[in-house]
């Protein structure tokens, strides 16, 4: 009777949060960069356990920041790592944090904390303590702090509602880690809800009723899944979503104008009308989460790509970028105004652009971590005694420095790799009545 009551109590708190969640992201786009958590200069750590160290959600942020603020001079490092906890953060602290030097990062912990069992209290506090452990040393450092609550497990046993089981105790937790943020002046982001808000509008079709939804297993999501991490946290830290616009008046070609975009070589040709685009920043949505979109419009709702076209004849119309025809409107959808990002994202300059910069951050992050982190930090290899060699802790020690400063050699190389793919381009835009 008690566990009925509470998952009661439950779900009405989810649909409030489902109807907050709706709201934040259907009003984020008034958010400014002066609003946004990280700052143009930032060095950035994630910190987390193994859903961190797969590299998916971290290196979705990564990707969505930069291409929002491609001018921004930033840098990102992973540092999750497989079974970690809260305790363990803290107390890796000094060597994967402060060695970075930075200036922001995200703290991810609690699957593991709650021990997968139902909630105690003993555990509970042991979680607090090693996250105060964290927030102790981020002040000390002058580091400013996001921290997220773990995303609930995606399991079939799940039903009607995937609040129940460890969901429970990870719910808990998320309130613990709600606690943290006030009491340390840090940044609250809540993932949790709006994950399990996803869950629930899947699981309300009976079909999905005991599916996977997010892909990968139920502690580690796949890409749909781990693009719901992303952009809850991006909602958390708030990010804004506004790309760029551009408005024409085809009738009044010099009228035409773009926020965050330059628009030039303006030319109507009897009903086909051209111009060049050049945005100062872009659209991103990781193409292989695309099976998330039947339950969240996370595409669209990041990422407000925008077109209007007035003064058009009545009919339908193709849109060109480049030489890639990738949407087809009526003259009075480009009239009120498109969203260009799914379209953008799918084929064109656009999506190229923007998948060469997600290749050039995943090489990045790959090497950090496979030569450096992983490589040489983690690494406890052992030298076999038949090799003949002896060395002491103090000599390996210095080893494993040297050849952590030779790799780190190779990072700049890398990000600037990423800046290149980062240089603005303008694109041609070519707006001809459909065939």
């Amino acid at each position: 009777m008690n566990l009925r009551i509470t998952l009661d109590k439950t779900a009405i708190r989810l649909a409030a949060i489902c109807l907050s969640f709706g709201l934040l992201a259907s009003t984020a786009s008034s958010t400014s960069a002066a609003e946004f958590f990280f700052r143009d200069g930032d060095r950035i750590v994630v910190m987390g356990d193994s859903i961190t160290e797969q590299h998916l959600y971290s290196n979705y942020l990564e990707t969505w920041i930069t291409t929002r603020f491609p001018k921004w001079n930033l840098a990102f490092r992973n540092i999750g790592i497989g079974g970690d906890s809260s305790t363990g953060g803290n107390g890796r602290f000094q060597r994967d944090v402060v060695s970075f030097k930075p200036t922001a990062m995200t703290v991810d912990f609690g699957m593991n904390d709650g021990g997968y069992r139902p909630y105690d209290k003993a555990i509970f506090d042991r979680y607090m303590l090693g996250l105060q452990g964290i927030a102790d040393q981020a002040k000390k450092a002058g580091v400013r702090v996001a921290w997220c609550t773990p995303q609930p497990l995606d399991g079939p046993e799940g039903g009607d509602t995937a609040l129940t089981g460890y969901n429970l105790t990870l719910e808990k937790l998320s309130e613990g880690v709600k606690a943290n943020a006030e009491k340390n002046a840090g940044l609250f982001v809540d993932q949790f809800h709006p994950y399990m808000a996803v869950l629930d509008k899947a699981r309300s079709d009976k079909s999905k009723r005991y599916a996977r939804i997010t892909a990968g297993d139920a502690v580690h999501p796949g890409p749909p899944g781990q693009a719901v991490m992303a952009y809850s946290i991006l909602q958390g830290l708030n990010f804004p979503t506004f790309v760029s616009s551009v408005e024409i008046d085809a009738a009044d070609l010099k009228s035409a104008k773009g926020e965050k975009c330059q628009v030039s070589a303006v030319a109507r040709d009897g009903d086909t009308l051209t111009f060049d685009r050049l945005d100062e920043s872009l659209p991103f949505f990781p193409q292989d989460a695309a099976p998330i979109l039947p339950w969240t419009s996370i595409r669209d709702l990041a990422n407000d790509y925008r077109l209007t076209v007035r003064g058009l004849k009545p009919g339908s119309y193709e849109v060109k970028l480049g030489d890639k025809s990738v949407a087809k409107y009526t003259a009075e959808e480009l009239a009120a105004g498109v969203n260009l990002a799914t379209p953008a994202l799918a084929a064109g300059p656009v999506a190229d652009q923007v998948n060469d910069i997600r290749k050039a951050i995943e090489a990045k992050n790959k090497f950090y971590h496979d030569r450096i982190f992983r490589g040489i930090i983690l690494s406890s290899v052992s030298i076999p005694d038949y090799l003949g060699i002896k060395l002491t802790p103090q000599e390996i020690e210095s080893k494993k420095q040297a050849a952590i400063a030779e790799r780190t050699q190779e990072l700049p190389t890398l990000e600037a790799a990423i800046r290149k793919t980062l240089e603005l381009k303008s694109h041609k835009v070519t707006i001809a009545p459909a065939k």
